[in-house]
């Protein structure tokens, strides 16, 4: 691609620092220059490496993404033999530092971190089922999420018999229609309010921590969809501790309210009252439907005197029937188990792809140009790509891969390179370079990805 011995060594330093867990290109030049032994693993001398040449490879790898992705990102695939029937749909979005006035795609949006004081760039990720990355695109910050699949998919060029398992923010009707129309297979969470579930009709399975989870099989009249009823004991226990705070908090809420009307002088208009219920109401998440509430007033029926509520429950509600969620598909013809499982490679991935987030320097950016943006985000993409790549290797040797990437990165910490030096009998001075010995935990990964464990090798100088 016309990218020179420099270009690759910074390439190859930005994507390093950033499975490192060092965040902006700024933070990176300065942790391969002070910190980082890398320099001396690769062969390379960065610590006389300019900033500019950080940034300016970091243009090169953007200038090229498509081709990337188009190579890299099909790797995994040969290399595990990975099918591409199942695909997985993420998107997230990330603030930028300081106003951005320059870039097109930095909008104020709904932000995943709570910062709406900051404008937002959105990233739009496709991933097979084992957590690799297929297709990766940057769009504004304001992007709706259930309305830029379409393109991401027809971008991806995937198979038309591929499986789309999506959540619940993007499994809009539209996006179902386009999906059943154009040949896709797809599981979601639905979006249905209103709950069923019949014990009866269920099958039990156990999950990987030994819990049960119950799930019914219900298809449509037309033969063409089908719904899985799942019962979960956790969410169930979870659901209910829900309800109950916020039921109590609502209630306290109406006591407040109701004693607040003996003072003197408290806001007594009828009106107002039951917009300061309705707010209420908007707190507690839905609770206040199970509240039968009523208002008394005196005779001309301008003051309230009194205050009174009465719960009770509603079919189908997350408080009639806690713990059942639903997911829906076109697979009429899978089990009630292989449903099920799919759809929990989701959530499993969600875990593995928090660390995308948190640990790979995400967020925040600092650039204001737009491709620099773009540029940092897909150094990420590439940084996730290969820790996902460890992960799997680590897997196969039966290694827990559970803990999160930052827990991995800890255990190898410990390991450094050093300089012994010692005074000979002809007074000079031996110099001794070296790696410290890796501990048992350390070994093991070493093992497992094919490595040296005594990487740099050793280098004695006398002085």
């Amino acid at each position: 691609m016309g990218i020179n011995g420099a270009q690759t060594a910074a390439i190859a330093g930005s994507i390093i620092g950033r499975m490192a867990g060092v965040g902006s290109e700024l933070a990176t030049h300065n942790w391969l220059k002070k910190q980082s032994a890398l320099g001396e693993l690769l062969e390379v001398d960065y610590e006389s490496l300019p900033l500019m040449t950080l940034y300016r490879a970091a243009d090169g790898l953007w200038k090229h993404s498509a081709h990337i992705e188009q190579t890299l990102f099909t790797r995994p695939t040969d290399l595990f033999g990975f099918s591409t029937t199942i695909t997985l749909y993420d998107l997230t979005n990330t603030y930028f530092e300081g106003e951005v006035p320059h870039n097109t795609k930095a909008q104020r949006g709904r932000s995943k971190e709570k910062r709406t004081d900051c404008p937002l760039v959105t990233l739009g990720l496709v991933l097979d089922g084992s957590g690799f990355v297929r297709r990766s695109q940057t769009f504004a910050g304001n992007v709706s999420e259930a309305g830029i699949l379409e393109t991401l998919l027809q971008d991806l060029g995937a198979p038309q018999d591929a499986l789309v398992v999506m959540d619940a923010g993007i499994d809009t009707e539209a996006n179902i229609q386009w999906l059943r129309k154009t040949g896709y297979g797809y599981l979601v969470v639905s979006r249905e309010r209103s709950r069923q579930f019949n014990a009866d009709d269920a099958v039990s399975l156990l999950t990987a921590s030994d819990e049960t989870v119950r799930c019914q099989k219900v298809v449509d009249e037309d033969g063409q969809e089908v719904r899985l009823y799942c019962h979960s004991s956790g969410r169930e226990q979870k659901e209910q501790a829900m309800a109950e705070r916020f039921a109590s908090r609502f209630e306290a809420g109406l006591n407040a309210l109701n004693e607040g009307l003996q003072r003197p002088r408290t806001e007594k208009r009828p009106d107002k009252l039951w917009e300061r219920i309705g707010r209420l109401k908007q707190k507690q998440h839905g609770i206040g439907q199970h509240f039968q509430v009523d208002l008394q007033t005196d005779d001309s029926g301008e003051k309230a005197v009194s205050i009174t509520w009465q719960k009770h429950s509603v079919p189908g509600s997350y408080v009639d029937l806690p713990g059942v969620y639903c997911l829906r598909s076109n697979q009429t013809q899978w089990t009630e188990e292989e449903l099920w499982r799919t759809y929990m490679m989701l959530t499993d991935l969600e875990a593995v792809f928090r660390c995308f987030k948190s640990d790979l320097g995400f967020r925040p950016i600092f650039h204001h140009k737009e491709e620099r943006a773009d540029s940092h985000l897909f150094i990420t993409v590439l940084a996730y790509q290969l820790v996902q790549l460890i992960r799997r290797r680590l897997k196969e040797s039966d290694i827990n891969t559970n803990s999160s990437w930052r827990t991995l990165r800890e255990i190898m910490s410990t390991q450094c390179r050093v300089t012994a030096s010692f005074r000979r009998a002809d007074g000079k001075a031996l110099h001794v370079r070296k790696a410290t010995r890796a501990e048992p935990k350390q070994m093991a990964i070493y093992r497992a990805l094919k490595v040296n464990s005594a990487p740099g090798g050793i280098y004695k100088t006398i002085v």
